[in-house]
């Protein structure tokens, strides 16, 4: 393994799992926990630049100090490549030495026989960041019963979030798991029992001692869950039609605000308590699947197929913000892919049309939309570090953009494994995590 990781040293302590693991003053509702094994566990301390949850620590898509290469090729910058036990749409996420990553096997597995829900599993993967080794597999069994048929993506869409304590998972219908480091189960909550064809898809964001789920397609409901016990703390309704990953920003004013999409709708809650803070229209007619990037007075949202794509809301409004702080709406957008913000500029690829975009944050003006060379179909978010945005599509290559606002292409790389690529790249260091439906790629010496 030629990893510039190998060798970091990780003091772990064996601490008591703490005693709030049998709290039973949180409010009753949707959510239910179970708990697990109550004894010591791993701790894993945070390494500055840690990928942590989907698109990074800040849910932003973009590395602070990584500068992954530019370019690779199935021979070249691939500092370790690992098969996995089944295929998947979740993104890897990072935490200290390991690389945790969830797929799924038994049921409706690309190139396989469909085989019988009954066997259906999803896995958590912990995988040594330096030199691709699996150190753990928990494989979880479904909660039946679930969709007969998923499209595109599969049952292992949502991605992990990591702290110090372990790793968080949600599969849907079959709940949400905490793990600690070594693979030990600390607590189980179910949040809702419906299914979709089109699967589920948000991730868990942590938040000071909260899980943020967004279990629009089990519920319709937003929940916050007790980090240590998996108990409700509170929950929201009405979040329909939303497949996004929740964010947490800070306004200027530094009030917190927790932001999803709903069908039509941006709504925005106090992280502590539940409390509706504000709501604005967005003018899209359709589901909302990518998740939103900000600065300190705004955020930014795109969705939709047609029609409005695209908007702009100024945070730390208070009801409906629709007429004060809606500040644009725009035509181009995407339906699945996640954008970045950049020096005052938003960097997006549609889903379908191979077109990558630039645009004016504040205004939305739109500064080049550019056809990539024989592009397919992307629904990776957007990633950007050391100035340049990644795009990957879902055949396995990677056009890598400069981030200006002048198009400039750096260079396409080319991954094809006869499998398909749906989840968003990490970073660690200045190496780039990539998976497939067959493997997990480390690139970078």
């Amino acid at each position: 393994m030629q990893s510039r990781f190998e060798g970091t040293a990780f003091a772990c302590t064996a601490l008591l799992w703490l005693s709030a693991c049998n709290n039973s003053d949180s409010p009753s509702g949707v959510a239910n926990a179970q708990g697990g094994n109550a004894g010591t566990f791993t701790s894993i301390p945070a390494t500055p630049g840690d990928w942590s949850r989907f698109r990074g620590p800040d849910g932003s898509g973009a590395s602070a100090a990584g500068d992954p290469p530019i370019t690779w090729s199935e021979t070249d910058n691939i500092a370790w490549k690992t098969p996995l036990p089944g295929p998947g749409a979740s993104s890897p996420i990072v935490w200290g030495d390991r690389v945790y990553l969830t797929c799924y096997t038994g049921y409706y597995v690309p190139g396989e026989e469909r085989g019988s829900l009954d066997e259906l599993e999803r896995h958590l993967l912990a995988i040594s960041l330096s030199n691709g080794d699996i150190l753990w597999d928990q494989s979880i069994a479904a909660r039946l019963p679930e969709e007969p048929q998923i499209r595109d993506h599969g049952y292992a869409a949502n991605s992990a979030v990591a702290d110090e304590a372990g790793v968080i998972v949600y599969f849907g219908k079959s709940g949400v798991y905490a793990f600690d480091h070594d693979g030990n189960e600390q607590w189980h909550a179910e949040v809702g029992d419906a299914v979709n064809g089109w699967g589920t898809a948000a991730s868990p964001v942590l938040w000071e001692n909260l899980v943020f789920i967004n279990a629009s397609v089990e519920s319709e409901t937003l929940f916050a869950l007790n980090r240590e016990t998996g108990d409700e703390v509170w929950q929201a309704g009405g979040i329909n039609e939303a497949w996004n990953t929740p964010l947490v920003l800070t306004t200027s004013s530094g009030r917190e605000e927790l932001v999803v999409a709903t069908h039509g709708t941006i709504r925005a809650f106090a992280p502590d308590s539940g409390d509706e803070l504000w709501t604005c229209a967005t003018d899209i007619t359709w589901y909302m699947v990518p998740s939103p990037v900000v600065d300190a007075d705004h955020v930014y949202y795109l969705g939709g197929r047609s029609g409005v794509m695209a908007l702009g809301i100024r945070t730390g409004g208070s009801s409906d913000v629709t007429e004060t702080h809606r500040i644009w709406t725009s035509n181009e957008g995407s339906n699945v892919s996640s954008p970045v913000l950049h020096e005052g500029h938003l960097y997006w690829m549609n889903d379908s049309q191979g077109l990558a975009y630039c645009a004016v944050a504040e205004t939305g003006e739109v500064l080049y939309e550019e056809r990539l060379e024989r592009a397919d179909q992307v629904y990776a978010s957007a990633l950007l570090a050391n100035g340049r945005v990644y795009y990957l599509a879902r055949d396995g290559r990677t056009f890598v953009i400069a981030a200006n606002p002048e198009f400039e292409q750096l260079a396409i790389n080319d991954l094809r494994d006869a499998s398909i690529f749906n989840g968003s790249p990490a970073v660690a260091g200045d190496q780039l995590l990539i998976r497939s439906d067959k493997f997990l790629y480390c690139i970078g010496e």
